[in-house]
């Protein structure tokens, strides 16, 4: 019935997960590895999120 607040779910969720990899790539490139692994994992969450809202979407 409200399948449009997934999909906004979705999104967010999409727009997290590269803003998460944006961030790590920038803390390798400081030389920062710990907050590059944090960061990682982090954004390895969000998409396992995102898929998760994929598919109950579908």
């Amino acid at each position: 019935m409200f399948s449009f607040f997934k999909d906004r779910t979705a999104k967010k969720l999409k727009k997290k997960h590269s803003m998460l990899l944006e961030q790590a790539m920038q803390a390798q490139r400081r030389g920062d590895i710990r907050m590059y692994s944090k960061l990682t994992a982090e954004a390895e969450d969000v998409f396992n999120e995102f898929k998760q809202a994929s598919e109950q979407q579908s």
